[in-house]
């Protein structure tokens, strides 16, 4: 099988349904999605040992889920029926999120994306799956959309930033603590 094909030597692209530009914002939209599964890729690269187990198959299971919002993107028009993205991949990424937080300190100021390698990786996870909502939002304004990948994408930031810290505690290596600022959190709890 070859893996070129020409057929966007003039600058288009194949969507569900049709031919786009590959600068059309359908295509940046889940092109970034596409960029954020291989960050996620690589920090569940970066997960060895059974301590990371629970976090890499989440990121794995993740991976496969991204795949689906960029197929619920992919379409020239939408039915509710082909639609992948369900309110269940959320309500249980919030399930995910209230776990982790159990592991984490509670915070009293905001945090530097650093630590550990893997949960520096995690944050850029994080900004850009931030970036990609904001694509996804853009789209919506253009488009009819499955409101739940925006939904999903919202929630999965906010994982990001528990596993990141997670990642650290596992780690043994505390968070940065960006110290300009009073301490703005209260209780976790």
């Amino acid at each position: 099988m070859r893996i070129y094909t020409r057929t966007g030597d003039e600058g288009e692209t194949s969507v569900i349904g049709g031919r786009v530009s590959k600068d059309d914002l359908q295509v940046e939209t889940y092109g970034t999605i596409d960029e954020l599964n291989c960050y996620v890729g690589q920090a569940a690269s970066l997960m060895e040992g059974e301590v990371f187990a629970d976090l890499r198959g989440d990121l794995i299971e993740i991976m496969h889920e991204l795949f689906d919002c960029g197929s619920d993107l992919a379409f020239v028009k939408l039915s509710e029926s082909k639609y992948k993205v369900r309110a269940e991949m959320v309500e249980r990424l919030e399930q995910w999120i209230d776990k982790y937080l159990e592991e984490t300190p509670e915070l009293e100021r905001f945090i530097l994306p650093g630590g550990t390698l893997l949960s520096s990786t995690l944050h850029v996870c994080r900004t850009v799956c931030r970036r990609a909502e904001r694509r996804v939002v853009t789209l919506g304004r253009h488009k009819e959309i499955n409101p739940e990948v925006r939904r999903y994408l919202n929630r999965l930031s906010d994982y990001f930033f528990v596993a990141a810290r997670t990642a650290n505690v596992r780690g043994g290596v505390p968070d940065i603590e960006y110290v300009r600022s009073k301490k703005v959190f209260g209780n976790k709890k």
